[in-house]
């Protein structure tokens, strides 16, 4: 899976760079060394859609129209909760914020299993304890001790333990297909603030992107815009906290501390999923 997702970070890269120019099937099969019917076969199996529409998704004009509408999209989310029949959004999380004394504390004590395990988005490094998972990144470029220590960072007092086998069962939960996806439980740790805004984002719900200053309104004001930016930052569990549907007004995806391409990758990913019930019922 990470390998395949090595070839589909260089086929996005490659549809970034040149999306103006709108590049056929066979101008990317080449460009990723591989015939037309091989890339368009592990694209669609990846993405769920073919290059081509796939490539609309990575598109300003798209963005810009999911931010137009972004603040109805919070109230709305805002509205229905987290829980329930009528959540919007497509994995129902559990989530248990650490009490100021233990965020001080830093984890001392906390015993946390970690591992590396495989994604649709590449290699991950995955927290869990007890109580919940407690971190989730991705590998960049290859560097997988650069990832663990950057997480393992996070809670310099903890009592850590390497668990690869128990991380793998707790991937597949996390990647699973939304139907079949158990509830998952995590434990924010982080200051009133930062837990303030990672449940607003979680409150997003898949294939929707906002701005920063939409989050802001949600949890205090605009102006508090940058304070917002600075908390999605140094959200410590990606994807499951997406963090990575928060965009700039203009439309431009830029800043996720796992690159950029992973960003658009994740967007695009969650933008064709949300498109295929519809697309099923047309046909």
């Amino acid at each position: 899976m990470a390998s395949d997702y090595g070839r589909i970070e260089k086929a996005l890269t490659y549809l970034t760079e040149h999306a103006d120019e709108q590049p056929d099937l066979d101008q990317v099969a080449a460009e990723m060394g591989l015939s037309p019917f091989h890339f368009q076969r592990l694209f669609t199996r990846w993405a769920g859609v073919s290059p081509k529409k796939f490539l609309q998704y990575l598109t300003l004009e798209r963005a810009k129209a999911c931010l137009r509408g972004s603040a109805s999209v919070l109230d709305a989310a805002y509205e229905a909760g987290l829980s329930g029949p009528g959540r919007l959004h497509d994995l129902f999380i559990a989530h248990e914020a650490v009490s100021p004394g233990e965020y001080k504390r830093r984890g001392e004590g906390l015993p946390i299993a970690y591992g590396v395990a495989d994604s649709p988005f590449g290699d991950c490094v995955i927290l869990t304890t007890p109580r919940g998972i407690c971190g989730l990144g991705f590998v960049v470029d290859g560097d997988h001790e650069g990832c663990i220590a950057d997480l393992l960072g996070r809670f310099p007092r903890a009592q850590f333990r390497k668990d690869e086998s128990g991380v793998a069962r707790i991937a597949e939960s996390i990647f699973e297909r939304p139907d079949r996806r158990r509830t998952l439980r995590l434990m924010l740790h982080g200051s009133p603030f930062q837990i303030k805004v990672w449940e607003a984002l979680m409150r997003i719900p898949p294939g929707a992107l906002v701005s920063y200053e939409d989050v802001a309104r949600t949890v205090c004001t605009t102006r508090a815009s940058r304070a917002v930016g600075a908390a999605v930052g140094a959200n410590p569990i990606s994807f499951l906290v997406p963090c990575h549907r928060v965009i700039h007004k203009s439309g431009i995806v830029t800043r996720y501390h796992w690159g950029p391409t992973r960003k658009l990758a994740m967007i695009g990913f969650e933008a064709a999923a949300a498109e295929q019930p519809r697309e099923a019922a047309i046909a």
